[in-house]
């Protein structure tokens, strides 16, 4: 397995845990704003073996507390499964980034235990995915590994990058209303300053939601999910 870049350090990136973060290159989901945009069309930035990686988790044993994977799309990568039970071999929790498009992969990999905490993207309302996917079959699929996730996760939170016009009021009370009794829902606001995978997509129109809104987002999302939270 090559992965396609790593971050030694990070205090955001694994809740409550100093981590580093391993990028996964591909991603089956076309979002315009998407911030990783080399990833996301496929490309390398940087090339590690997973040997590489594993010894340099070694190397650091007692400094850091977990290891997150993102992407791209990490389970779209046949060596995902792999690449996590190497990492528990280590002691490491691991931390799993995902778009939800693949619920096989996120049962098989929490089936075995060998992730501790899954954060989970919604986009958008479930029946309204067309933006960012053209499988037809994504409604379910979603649906499938949102189930999967607050049943059998240890620990999880879904997320949702708030940026005109795809997200609203009415988006995010439908989105909170799909995962009603999750454990943590997260509102990102977009930052317009980022490289989008749509170079026009921050300079056609400002998709920034300022914070009164978000703060608005938040208290529509908040009576259906135990914690709500804006980061």
């Amino acid at each position: 397995m090559i992965l396609a870049g790593l971050q030694k350090n990070s205090f955001i990136d694994f809740p409550g845990k100093i981590s580093c973060v391993l990028f996964t290159s591909g991603c089956n989901f076309f979002c315009p704003y998407c911030h990783n945009a080399d990833l996301a069309r496929g490309e390398y930035p940087a090339r590690f073996e997973a040997t590489e990686i594993i010894e340099f988790l070694k190397s650091r044993r007692g400094m850091l507390e977990g290891v997150a994977i993102t992407g791209g799309e990490p389970t779209l990568d046949r060596g995902i499964v792999d690449l996590c039970r190497a990492v528990k071999s280590l002691g490491y929790p691991v931390k799993l980034d995902t778009n939800g498009s693949r619920p096989e992969v996120l049962r098989q990999l929490l089936a075995l235990h060998l992730v501790d905490f899954v954060a989970m993207d919604i986009k958008a309302p479930l029946t309204d995915y067309r933006p960012f996917s053209r499988n037809p079959e994504i409604h379910e699929r979603l649906t499938t590994s949102i189930r999967t996730i607050m049943e059998s996760a240890p620990a999880y939170e879904f997320r949702t990058t708030c940026a005109a016009p795809f997200v609203s009021k009415t988006t995010v009370e439908t989105i909170a209303k799909t995962i009603e009794g999750a454990a943590c829902y997260v509102l990102q606001p977009f930052n317009r300053r980022a490289v989008c995978l749509d170079p026009e997509f921050n300079q056609r129109r400002d998709p920034t939601i300022f914070a009164e809104e978000m703060k608005q987002l938040k208290a529509l999302a908040e009576p259906f999910v135990r914690h709500c939270i804006i980061r």
